[in-house]
């Protein structure tokens, strides 16, 4: 931390209560809350070992560190923690201090007198280079640096903070007794709660350099590890500006500012406090203290690596790549490999968002691929990817590197997505959110609200609705919510989960009207996947030319920046607009070119499903029999990973390519496979009724009352038949035959 600017100690002043020291070097002064801290302190060394028990006295050693280093807080709240820690001592250092403010001056004068005996002795009650000698060393010094008249307006500050500590308990306590006659009194005490907390912040004051150095490094982890435990972004904004006020060239401080602002999206503020954090790190010289020579240009460096990173949150692609080739340029006059290694995944992550970034990141990958790097669009096979994955990980768990544990365990999520492995998935999310954090994090802050964990529970939620457990997946968004509030950094990400389960639902329902409503919000969180969700309801409101037109836009764009997974899911999309279209044949070569991409790149559950889909072109073209062998080879994969729906087209499919291989069947050979279609389609339409998949199941409740027509079972095929009219009714058709419906 860098140390708070002496100016600030040079000129006594009095705010709300406190008296700075006016002695160059002293980073601490005397406050009212200062002084009963002391009380406490001097009670606990006279009170004897016989008088407190081990268990209270360990609660109070417990509590002094909070409160030595933390801000100043009311004398009623003092007296509470005190208390619930140990009641009789609370009751002696309540007597002190009533003793000591409504007594004369000379009383603080002779506490203070008689603090310096704590040190003498040959076994004295405090060591002097302890945290608690070095405490009142600190305070004694402070003291005696005084003037007559600091001292006096000390004293007169110590008699109205306690007398605002005696007014504030006596009126928690009439409210703790009217709130036990009326409910409705509880909301009123849990407004006064809310007041006696800023009245705490508000009267706080200035903050010394170890009260701010504490402050900071607790919200500054709060932030990164639990941001709801965290001071609100108004209110931290509000300290955060107070502490500036006094010590404007407080580095940390405007760092602090910077990752606040940036929770409530605020491009100006954030990119003003980062510059200035970089500015007084510099101009400071505390960077250059601790790295020699070198710390000048690693701020440099470091500032345009950091400005890189925030334009790029809030899209500014064409600065981001500017300031990024800055910190690379810098970066490599210093031969900084760590800083060029940030500027790596930097220059990836603008390769995803901008499609001429790509020429930039290619230069950039071939040095990840010299050094043997493993990248899963490399069409790498998911046990050599592992093993990779494997060798790194031995590494973090061997020096405790949780967050880069964390960090791992969510790539393995999303890899074994990726390669269409929902169980293995499954299991590398649930392994994630069951760890306990390695790293300790104060306030009993556990470390489970960062990225990672957010990631894993969205593909969690995800996974559930897949597997049509709405309720599931609906629990553990609530949870995401709670967990990572709107205005939190990682909010989005929940955000495009919810959005686009809440899609997939109404699609399955035939409510494409509400689809097309989520498709704006789904765009505002990613545009290429709110493009592709906008062609899935045109082309189910059957306006073909528009949905090809945007397909083919997006096609085009994919390629480009080389997003392979949505590559293959456009063409799959194209493909079912050619057969939709009474064109399978077109659909063919278009299929073939999805199959050759999701075996190049080992995507198998995308292999499985092309494969399902040029299954059900050859059906089209008149050739059940290839269809069902090609079937073989796909359904397994399905089955095992895939989601509901796929496994309710699989299992339809299957029926439909069965049906039209009997016709050309022996009357008994052909009742049993109309049997054994009946079969295949009850399954499937259990798998549609998970997902409340309305339209696929009335195409198969009418197959069915079909084939029970042809067997001749009157009394199923009515059932059926009655069925598929309520769903008619509900679900009118677009005029598209059955067949051509996957």
């Amino acid at each position: 931390m860098a140390s708070v600017h002496e100016s600030l100690y040079f000129n006594p002043m009095m705010t709300n209560g406190v008296v700075h020291a006016n002695v160059f070097g002293i980073k601490d002064w005397v406050t009212p809350y200062k002084i009963a801290v002391l009380v406490l302190l001097n009670e606990m060394g006279r009170t004897g070992e016989g008088a407190v028990s081990l268990m209270e006295r360990r609660r109070l050693n417990q509590l002094l560190l909070p409160l030595l280093q933390g801000p100043d807080i009311t004398l009623s709240k003092l007296y509470k923690l005190i208390e619930e820690s140990c009641p009789q001592l609370a009751n002696s250092v309540q007597i002190r201090i009533k003793l000591m403010a409504e007594g004369e001056l000379k009383d603080m004068e002779q506490f203070f007198d008689d603090l310096s005996d704590s040190f003498s002795g040959t076994e004295p009650e405090v060591h002097k280079t302890s945290v608690v000698g070095l405490f009142l060393r600190h305070m004694i010094l402070a003291y005696s640096k005084l003037s007559f008249s600091q001292v006096f307006k000390l004293y007169t500050a110590l008699q109205q903070y306690f007398q605002n500590g005696e007014k504030k308990s006596v009126e928690d306590a009439d409210m703790e007794l009217t709130s036990r006659e009326e409910g409705e009194r509880k909301m009123e005490k849990e407004e006064l709660d809310v007041s006696i907390r800023e009245e705490e912040v508000s009267c706080s004051g200035p903050l010394s350099q170890k009260q701010a150095e504490f402050f900071l490094s607790q919200q500054a982890s709060l932030l990164k590890n639990d941001e709801t435990k965290a001071l609100t972004p108004a209110s931290l904004q509000k300290e955060l500006n107070n502490l500036l006020k006094f010590n404007p060239d407080f580095a940390e401080a405007h760092y602090l500012s910077y990752l606040n602002n940036l929770r409530v999206q605020d491009v100006f503020s954030s990119t003003h406090s980062l510059l200035h954090y970089f500015d007084r790190l510099i101009l400071t010289g505390a960077e250059s203290k601790s790295n020699g020579e070198e710390g000048y240009g690693r701020s440099l460096r470091y500032a345009a690596l950091n400005l890189a990173a925030l334009h790029c949150r809030f899209g500014h692609y064409q600065q981001a790549e500017l300031a990024l080739q800055e910190a690379i340029r810098i970066a490599q006059e210093s031969n900084d490999h760590v800083c060029l290694q940030h500027c790596l995944s930097w220059l990836y992550v603008l390769g995803q968002k901008r499609s001429d970034s790509y020429v930039l990141l290619e230069h950039s990958v071939k040095k990840a691929v010299h050094f043997g790097l493993p990248r899963a669009f490399a069409g790498k096979t998911a046990n050599k990817l592992m093993d990779a994955l494997k060798d790194s990980d031995l590494l973090h768990w061997k020096h405790s590197l949780s967050e880069l544990i964390d960090i791992s365990i969510a790539q393995k999520t999303a890899i074994w997505r990726l390669y269409g492995r929902s169980t293995m998935a499954l299991q590398q999310a649930q392994m994630l959110l069951s760890m306990n954090s390695l790293e300790a994090v104060n306030a009993g802050v556990q470390q489970n609200n960062t990225e990672s964990f957010a990631v894993a529970l969205c593909h969690l939620a995800e996974l559930h609705a897949e597997q049509g457990c709405f309720a599931a997946a609906s629990e553990v968004l609530k949870h995401l919510k709670e967990r990572f509030p709107p205005n939190s950094q990682h909010a989005q990400l929940w955000m495009l989960c919810d959005q686009k389960i809440q899609f997939d639902r109404a699609m399955n329902d035939g409510k494409y009207h509400l689809a097309d409503s989520l498709v704006t919000g789904i765009t505002a969180l990613n545009s290429i996947e709110g493009v592709y969700r906008k062609a899935i309801v045109l082309q189910a409101q059957n306006q073909m030319s528009e949905a090809h037109k945007l397909l083919q836009k997006l096609l085009i764009h994919c390629q480009k920046i080389r997003n392979t997974e949505m590559v293959i899911s456009v063409l799959l999309s194209v493909a079912e607009l050619y057969w939709r279209s009474s064109s399978p044949t077109i659909a063919l070569p278009v299929l073939l070119q999805a199959l050759a991409l999701s075996k190049e790149y080992r995507l198998q559950y995308l292999a499985s499903e092309t494969v399902l889909n040029l299954a059900f072109a050859q059906l089209i073209l008149g050739i059940p029999e290839q269809a069902l062998s090609l079937l073989h080879m796909a359904i397994e994969p399905i089955l095992a990973d895939g989601a509901v729906l796929d496994k309710g087209r699989a299992m339809f499919l299957v029926a439909k390519c069965q049906v039209a291989s009997a016709a050309a069947y022996d009357p008994p050979k052909k009742a049993e496979a109309l049997e054994a279609a009946i079969e295949n389609l009850s399954e499937a339409k259990n798998y549609f009724a998970k997902v409340d998949c309305k339209e696929q199941i009335r195409d198969v409740v009418y197959f069915q009352a079909r084939l029970y027509h042809t067997l001749g079972k009157t009394q199923e095929r009515n059932r059926c038949a009655m069925l598929f009219r309520q769903l008619h009714q509900e679900l009118p058709s677009h005029g598209v035959p059955l067949i051509n419906h996957l």
